[in-house]
């Protein structure tokens, strides 16, 4: 017979229950962090065009807080929908007609800024998953075809991540998962986990 351990102050599944070695949860909370500050911080360098992929011009000089930023005028899809997609990649056209259109614009930079957020607070890793997926798959396409291999590339790594982070519930520690898990919307709504 095998015997269920219950947490006397939890009723929901958490990360321990699944992850039993903390090393391990550890080092999938700092997997999280990592991918959210990454999301975070495309977000605030296309927000305030800080220099790094936003705000360097063909010259290689840099005008932080200057045309380039969202919050000056800048379009952050413009840059990479318009010039990074290669001209022999099939969706090119696609892409390119979506490059600095204002309803782009803002669906990139909310998913920029939520998935990050979930990710580095450890809450919504399902629907971050989800959109993480989403906007990983979108910028893959948009890299077609592949310079170093023919199917798996940094894009589809990071899609596959942010899945398993949020399958493994890595939002619990270092983070607010298994607090956002006991509250009574996501007790109703499970997908907001």
């Amino acid at each position: 017979m095998t015997t269920v351990q219950r947490h006397p102050k939890l009723d929901v599944l958490v990360e321990h229950d699944v992850v039993t070695h903390s090393t391990a949860r550890r080092a999938l909370s700092v997997l999280r962090v990592a991918f959210g500050l990454t999301f975070l911080w495309a977000f605030f360098d296309k927000l305030f065009a800080l220099g790094f992929h936003t705000g360097v011009n063909a010259e290689g000089v840099t005008d932080r807080f200057g045309p380039a930023a969202w919050i000056n005028g800048g379009s952050p899809t413009t840059g990479f929908l318009k010039f990074g997609v290669p001209e022999n990649n099939p969706f090119q056209g696609f892409f390119n007609g979506m490059a600095g259109q204002a309803w782009a614009d803002w669906l990139f930079m909310a998913g920029l800024l939520g998935i990050g957020l979930a990710l580095t607070l450890g809450i919504g890793m399902r629907i971050a998953a989800a959109a993480g997926t989403l906007l990983y798959a979108l910028m893959w396409a948009a890299s077609l075809p592949l310079e170093n291999n023919p199917v798996i590339d940094d894009h589809m790594i990071g899609a596959i991540s942010v899945v398993v982070l949020a399958a493994l519930l890595a939002g619990d520690t270092w983070g607010f998962g298994q607090r956002w898990a006991r509250t009574g919307l996501v007790r109703r709504h499970g997908f907001l986990r």
